[in-house]
């Protein structure tokens, strides 16, 4: 089994073994050249005020109020929020199951705890990149979550749907392994599937992903790329199903984000009201206009169409056929989101542990640069990636993705101004400290 490696590039600064604050105690201040605060136009020559793990102040360095004067201050070329990926599965792929034999190995004894050891490698990757917050639409890292808000781990914020809900024989079940082992997996707990059929057991499922911890619902409306036996086409739950999940999930204050390929799909989960659609490859004007009028978001996870697109001779037949199809669609329903004006979040569907996978953890933050080939401005690329993708969790977002009194203190320097060049964000070298709640856990070598 070959371990991911870690960076060699950058001083990291992590936190006592065990902590018991969540940010930063002492008060202190980032002087930056240019100051892009997520949402909002740049600022030149600004300063960020930090006091227990929260934004103090932000603003023209000449506009310091006094009694912020004097703080120890750390001065940056180019300071802004810490990166949100609002679609990714942490699930040891290409490492942890391969060493256990591949395929269904993750139902085998002692596969969980194989994925979390894994997982803990690409949670580091992840904030190194610069990404300090992430929503995982199924997988393992929410297990691990209280870890890492309690210092024990160092990684992003996760907040996670735990399962993915699927019918019977849809794309969150494991096609290859005993139905029966699925569902007992799904009611043992520590599993991200959650195959359920007809409204009251959805109803019970999602009651069971709020105990085990999912700050968010994942749904599946449609098939899928890899999984083996439907179609990304197939329209998967139906409307009863889909509304008893979205009104169980709002009375515990959780909203739904559905995978949703097909148009059929995709309208059924937005006529549902789910706050997000997921991948969205059939996306047209009716959609686009739809999902506005929903108030929906869009992650369109064009990262892992491009990689698995870039070799698609790796994947089984069925899916490869599927994916070829797919990723022309991948590119134009991004280009015609962005045209109409629909809301984007960064979401990347990354999945792989293995470094050498172009999907692998740490490297989120393509996404942005197929933002831009889609015809973003890296202004809103950089908004689709700091402050949007809080809205994706509806009551549960935090007061983050943005520079501004009073939120979060999650904030990364970067070494060039990434509105000249937004490929500037995808190389993690370039990311050179990242602030996660006030607490400093990467800065340049010494």
């Amino acid at each position: 089994m070959r371990l991911p490696s870690r960076p060699q590039t950058e001083s990291e600064v992590s936190p006592p073994p065990i902590a018991n604050e969540a940010g930063g105690t002492e008060a202190f201040a980032i002087s930056a050249d240019l100051l892009i605060p997520g949402r909002g136009e740049p600022t030149k020559h600004a300063t960020v005020v930090v006091k227990d793990g929260v934004i103090a102040w932000a603003g023209p360095t000449a506009d310091l109020p006094a009694q912020h004067s004097g703080l120890e201050t750390t001065s940056v070329p180019v300071a802004m929020p810490g990166l949100w990926d609002a679609h990714t599965h942490f699930m040891g792929a290409d490492v942890a199951l391969d060493a256990f034999g591949g395929s269904g190995a993750e139902f085998l004894p002692g596969a969980a705890a194989l994925i979390g050891a894994v997982t803990v490698a690409d949670l580091h990757a992840t904030l190194m990149a610069g990404f300090t917050s992430v929503r995982e639409l199924g997988g393992y890292a929410g297990f691990v979550a209280p870890a890492v808000a309690r210092g024990a781990i160092v990684g992003p914020n996760v907040y996670s749907a735990i399962g993915v809900l699927s019918i019977t024989g849809g794309h969150g079940d494991a096609h290859d392994a005993p139905l029966a082992t699925v569902r007992d997996a799904c009611l043992r707990g520590g599993s991200p599937y959650a195959v359920c059929d007809g409204p009251d057991e959805c109803v019970r499922t999602v009651r069971r992903m709020v105990r085990q911890g999912a700050r968010v619902i994942k749904v599946c409306s449609t098939g899928g790329v890899l999984s083996r036996d439907d179609q990304p086409e197939d329209t998967q739950f139906s409307p009863a199903e889909l509304r008893a999940i979205v009104a169980e999930a709002a009375r515990s204050g959780r909203v739904v984000a559905a995978h949703a390929i097909g148009k059929p799909g995709i309208v059924a989960a937005l006529e549902a009201g789910v706050r997000s659609v997921e991948h969205g490859m059939y996306l047209d004007d009716e959609v686009a206009t739809l999902m506005k009028a929903k108030g929906a978001i869009l992650c369109p996870t064009r990262h892992i169409a491009e990689s698995l697109g870039a070799d698609p001779e790796k994947l089984p037949l069925r899916q490869r056929e599927k994916m070829l199809r797919m990723l022309a669609l991948s590119r134009s329903s991004l280009r015609l989101a962005v045209r109409r004006g629909v809301k984007i979040a960064l979401g990347t569907d990354t999945y792989s542990s293995d470094r050498r996978n172009i999907c692998s953890h740490g490297t989120n933050a393509k996404e942005l640069f197929w933002a831009v080939e889609a015809g973003m401005t890296p202004l809103q690329a950089v908004e689709m990636g700091t402050a949007t993708p809080p809205e994706t969790l509806g009551p549960q977002a935090p007061l983050s993705g943005q520079i501004r009194e009073g939120y979060d203190a999650d904030i990364i320097a970067v070494a060039e101004n990434p509105l000249d060049d937004i490929v500037v964000l995808t190389k993690p070298a370039n990311i050179t400290h990242v602030w996660k709640g006030g607490k400093l856990f990467k800065e340049p070598a010494k």
